[in-house]
């Protein structure tokens, strides 16, 4: 009998209904711009999404970028990170305190 490898073992618990909430900045690229990205996001994870910031410019040939304030569940949350890797958009997580603010 094997034994279960433990390495790599997720310790969320997505049956956790409690809400949350979490920062990110989103790029978008180019060829996404005309894309409604942000709304899919809300309607397919079920997600409050607040925008605190946005540049962009369909004009220009640069991403756009996005910082975003998710709210959710657990699962709504990670089904939303999931759904924006899913469309190959690089996502950072800034990790800022009270003070510093976006």
């Amino acid at each position: 009998m094997a034994i279960p490898n433990q390495q790599g073992k997720s310790t969320i618990d997505f049956r956790d209904n409690r809400r949350t909430t979490t920062r990110v900045t989103v790029h978008i690229p180019k060829e996404l711009h005309k894309q409604p990205v942000i709304s899919r996001l809300i309607s397919y994870c079920g997600i409050t999404v607040n925008i605190a910031a946005a540049q962009l410019n369909g004009h220009m040939p640069q991403p756009g970028n996005f910082d975003l304030e998710l709210r959710g569940t657990v699962f709504q949350i990670a089904s939303a990170l999931t759904y924006l890797n899913e469309l190959n958009l690089e996502i950072c997580h800034p990790f800022l305190t009270e003070e510093e603010g976006w």
